[in-house]
């Protein structure tokens, strides 16, 4: 039996990831021009109601409220056995309308170009919306008045109070807050702990280790690394720049997210790509590429793919394919380099899985109690029970019984300890770029890549975006 402790939680410092921890995180939604059309126009009336102590929201009791759940990895029933319930039980009144969907781009996007959006939305998954974008065309609800709102049930605190540090801060834009990134979330090599102990197989820390122990699982006729190049060449970018970080410090990802001339080429970047890509020319099935994430790891549980690079909502997504005695648990990545500025118990670690009210629907103020029913301790306790998942909700984890791979999760934070970092943001401020890196590092894993291409590669768009003056910069210190 495994516990969080509320000091564990405190110590993380998180990222302000919007979406991209769901299932394969590619945007399917066009530049900004495409989510601005039509965003500007006002809906002709909104819900509200009186503020008060028992309504510090001022919601309209008797109004319903429209929600839409990505249905991935995370699955739906948190909200439809544990959100809705809660929030019905405070405003029996008001209908919950709920919908899920795997396609968040394709139906919600038309409804906020309109002004007819649902009142709270998750965007994630492979058809994720531009937030960005979303944010710039006014299609977002500022939620300063949520996070200053009391808790919806802990006594004394505001909202913003009840979360881990850094939460707010990683949905806000520009300084306000529009987002909730809820899930939080482990990423790192996920690996069946069973198989390993059969074989007697040490979790390297060095990449000398690594590349030995690929040897020998290659040699036992198991594929030592892979990831699907269709739809989840996210995770690798993250592997190769959680590599980085640990290189050259989190001030290498913090370059590349504020367009940094020299960022993508700096040596950190480059050795990072430089041991990826070999990882890749020696270990990697290339027939991966056309594959989706759910058959690769697939194939991991059938003990047929040793290392997988992907975050802690793993083991929920694979729950009905995870076969009796395979058991999830993950290691940081090994450390590239004898001088790695960081340790090899380094972590990345980030909030994701956006959650969000529209600013164009007819009850964002109703969007917003369905938000702080979410952020309750109740709820995001039931959350982590439901989907192996912590949220940003600071100790709502205590006492449960932690399954393997969240068990496995917790244990790698406690080890590192003070060198948890926050990764990268350049994904939701800057689609082109993030649709380049997918491109890219496929190209660099599976196609026998150069690494100076690829930092190369990047490095033209990057300052492509730089200096292209329509695009909304956005920086970080």
């Amino acid at each position: 039996m495994s516990q969080i402790t509320n000091s564990e939680l405190d110590r993380r410092s998180l990222l302000r990831r919007a979406g991209a921890v769901g299932l394969a995180a590619i945007p399917a939604v066009g530049m900004l021009s495409a989510c601005v059309g039509g965003g500007s126009e006002e809906p002709a009336k909104q819900a509200t109601g009186e503020k008060s102590a028992d309504n510090p929201l001022g919601i309209d009791p008797k109004a319903p409220v429209e929600i839409v759940i990505f249905d991935g990895g995370l699955g739906t029933k948190y909200a439809t056995d544990v959100d809705t319930p809660i929030y019905k039980k405070k405003w029996p009144e008001s209908e919950v309308k709920y919908s899920a969907t795997q396609e968040i781009s394709t139906v919600v996007q038309p409804r906020l170009n309109a002004g007819d959006a649902p009142d709270m939305i998750n965007n994630s998954g492979a058809k994720m919306m531009d937030f960005g974008a979303i944010v710039a065309a006014g299609q977002a609800q500022d939620l300063t008045d949520l996070f200053a709102a009391p808790s919806f049930d802990i006594a004394g605190k505001t909202v913003a109070e009840t979360l881990v540090p850094g939460a707010v801060e990683q949905g806000s834009y520009s300084g306000k807050p529009y987002a909730v990134n809820y899930s939080y979330t482990v990423f790192g090599l996920w690996y069946n702990k069973a198989l390993f102990t059969k074989n007697n197989w040490t979790v390297p820390t060095t990449w000398a280790e690594f590349t030995a122990l690929c040897d020998k699982i290659k040699a036992a006729g198991i594929v030592p690394f892979g990831y699907a190049g269709n739809n989840a060449a996210y995770y690798m970018v993250r592997a190769l720049l959680t590599s980085a970080a640990k290189i050259g410090t989190e001030q290498a990802l913090k370059d590349i997210d504020n367009l940094k001339p020299g960022a993508w080429t700096a040596p950190a970047v480059l050795e990072a790509a430089k041991a990826w890509g070999e990882i890749g020319n020696k270990y990697l099935d290339k027939s991966f590429l056309g594959l989706k994430h759910t058959e690769v790891q697939l194939r991991q549980n059938q003990d047929k793919v040793a290392f997988y690079p992907c975050g802690s909502w793993l083991e929920n997504e694979q729950a009905k394919d995870t076969p009796p005695g395979f058991e999830y648990a993950v290691a940081a990545y090994p450390s590239v380099t004898t001088s790695d500025q960081l340790p090899a118990p380094a972590l990345n670690a980030a909030a994701g899985e956006i959650y969000f009210a529209s600013s164009k629907g007819k009850n964002p103020r109703g969007g917003m109690e369905y938000l702080r029913v979410m952020l309750s301790k109740e709820a995001a306790k039931e959350f982590t029970n439901l989907t192996k998942s912590l949220t940003v909700v600071a100790g709502a984890a205590e006492g449960l019984t932690l399954s393997p791979g969240l068990t496995s999760a917790n244990e790698a934070i406690t080890k590192a300890g003070k060198d948890l970092f926050m990764g990268y943001l350049f994904d939701t401020w800057y689609k082109k770029l993030n649709d380049e890196s997918l491109s890219a590092v496929n190209d660099l894993m599976f196609k026998g890549g150069d690494a100076q291409k690829f930092c190369d590669r990047m490095e033209a768009a990057s300052q492509a975006i730089a200096k292209d003056s329509s695009v909304q910069k956005q920086t970080r210190s």
